[in-house]
């Protein structure tokens, strides 16, 4: 296992593939065993629907841009980062990177230099593939930035360009066009399959992300028995919403099942309904992966005359936050599909509800696990196990569930068990036929919308301003979001509290993604205190939560004001 990584215990790695589970089939060369079954047939589609590209021609790309990263020096272990969008590039770069057995990590278009810098320094990446620009960033800039202030970042590798064609600007100093990387295709020794392939995001209650290892053994079940569940075959066509760093669209089962079960897998580059409608008319769209924050969007946009044919979707899958009972049963009647309720993390394990659940396990459930092998627990403050109904945090373990995050020795002390379950941080009760019901989290996070906000990040850029003498964060209830970010501030002594727009004019100076920024400012005096003299967070939701049922989102403070987004 690369160092840095924890494996699974001998004896459990011997129960999963003796279970079949594991099947010592690195990733890299599922794509070709994949191209000779379904050959001529379309695997991607761009948004713009241009770009056709078949399973073999798949194949073929990726070999050559195997063969062209390692003429440049990229080779095994090498650990890369991928910020792209969802085009089928990042399904090309991923592959030609498992066959060399280089290491992608996985970073969201919305990162900026706060994050992306930490992941350069946690990773080591030697190489950086980032879009021209996205959504009006240049991530250029951004990426050329980032290599002067990271010494083992050698390359930068800019997509968005075609070198043949002539009106094609030349690279900048400091990088080059990804469609340069080329090289007729070689012999490359196989990476194992029981090894690392590439490093998802936690989203979780730290300052920044930690980094996931994702096996190839692990990864090619989870998106496997995933596409078993969905019924997936070679007429499901997806269509991928989220970003595809996602661990939801990427293999949930998302491209990576679709692309198992000889299907197509259509990129939208935006969740907005008006776009994803025309994709789902025009490509004949039966499966697509949500969260609630765009299940409301798209409900709103059915209710009108939109003018689309959306009959060939079959099933939406909603995860990454809690569904509202009141929601989930409007999305079957309104958008005449099947729901799938979802609940999973990148560090593995997965609950789907099936397509032969009640209509009571799908409105108020979240589902059984996907797989035999996964173990779970609920358990209380003490590790006691809870009765069946009672509610405790999540712990499990399993075929493809972590056993510690890359280079965290401490915190993968607290976050596991002697015998290696992993502590989620979710609390959960069980049904009596064992579906999982998520009831919330243990840690200090803020769910906008499906990303998690860590407060404690957040707190620690708005302690940086000159203004602010100190600062908490807790999550606002939000009727289509499920939680907004609101900041309560104590002013410097001497000085004015900032306003909204000016902290977050300041917060975005500092690097910090757009979905982590404060939706809501209160301002007071001075913060509650626990027994322990800690700010008492509890008391500062229960706060914001009332005076929004009472007067509203823009409610003042008892001793300040308050401002809304």
């Amino acid at each position: 296992m690369l160092d840095g990584c924890v494996p699974w215990p001998a004896e459990l790695a011997a129960r999963y593939r003796q279970a079949g589970y594991w099947r010592g089939e690195p990733l890299g060369r599922l794509l070709g065993q994949w191209a000779d079954s379904y050959g001529e047939r379309e695997a991607l589609i761009s948004a713009d629907g241009r770009r056709r590209i078949t399973y073999r021609d798949l194949d073929g790309w990726c070999d050559r841009l195997a063969a062209g990263f390692a003429g440049r020096g990229v080779g095994a272990g090498d650990r890369v980062l991928v910020q792209l969008p969802n085009t089928p590039e990042f399904v090309a770069v991923c592959f030609a990177l498992f066959r060399l057995g280089a290491l992608p990590v996985f970073a969201l278009p919305a990162y900026r230099s706060n994050e992306i810098g930490h992941l350069l320094r946690l990773s080591g990446a030697c190489a950086y593939i980032v879009p021209a620009s996205f959504n009006g960033f240049d991530h250029r800039e951004l990426a050329v930035r980032m290599r002067g202030e990271h010494p083992q970042l050698r390359h930068v590798f800019v997509t968005g360009a075609t070198a043949a064609d002539p009106d094609t600007p030349k690279a900048g100093e400091g990088w080059t066009w990804l469609s340069e990387v080329d090289g007729d295709p070689r012999p490359l020794p196989e990476p194992d399959a029981s090894q690392v392939a590439f490093f998802l995001l936690s989203g979780g209650t730290t300052a920044l992300p930690k980094l996931i290892p994702r096996t190839h053994d692990d990864y090619a079940y989870q998106s496997r028995v995933t596409a078993q569940i969905c019924g997936l075959d070679q007429g499901s066509v997806y269509l991928a919403v989220l970003p595809a760093e996602f661990n939801f669209p990427f293999g949930c089962p998302g491209i990576l099942g679709t692309l198992h079960s000889g299907g197509r897998v259509v990129f939208g580059l935006s969740a907005q309904p008006e776009e994803c409608f025309a994709l789902i008319e025009r490509e004949r769209v039966t499966l697509t992966s949500l969260i609630p924050t765009i299940v409301h969007l798209w409900l709103a946009a059915a209710a009108t005359d939109h003018g689309r044919d959306l009959s060939s979707l079959q099933v939406v899958q909603v995860g990454s936050a809690k569904l509202h009972r009141e929601v989930a049963r409007r999305i079957g009647p309104e958008l005449g599909v099947r729901l799938q309720q979802v609940f999973g993390m990148a560090e593995g394990l997965l609950t789907f509800t099936r397509d032969d659940d009640t209509p009571e396990v799908v409105l108020g459930t979240q589902g059984r696990p996907v797989s035999p092998g996964d173990e779970i627990r609920v358990v209380d403050g003490k590790d006691r196990p809870v009765a069946v109904g009672g509610i405790g945090e999540l712990l499990t373990r399993g075929p493809y569930t972590l056993r510690g995050y890359y280079r965290a020795p401490e915190h993968n002390a607290r976050a596991f068990t002697a015998d290696g379950f992993y502590r989620s941080g979710d609390l959960v009760r069980l049904t009596g036929t064992g579906e999982i019901v998520v009831e919330g989290r243990v840690k200090d996070v803020v769910v906008r919308g499906g990303d998690k906000v860590s407060a404690t990040e957040v707190e620690g850029h708005l302690g940086a301003h000159e203004d602010v003498q100190q600062a908490a964060v807790v999550a606002m209830p939000d009727p289509v979001l499920g939680e907004k970010v609101c900041a309560y501030i104590v002013p410097a002594p001497g000085r004015s509290a900032p306003a909204l727009a000016q902290l977050r004019r300041f917060l975005r100076a500092r690097g910090l993604a757009a979905y982590k920024l404060p939706d809501h400012v209160e301002v007071v005096d001075a913060f509650p205190l626990t027994g322990l003299n800690k700010v008492d967070k509890k008391a500062l939701a229960a706060d914001i939560a009332a005076k929004q049922t009472t007067t509203g989102a823009g409610a003042g403070a008892a001793s300040g004001r308050g401002e809304a987004a």
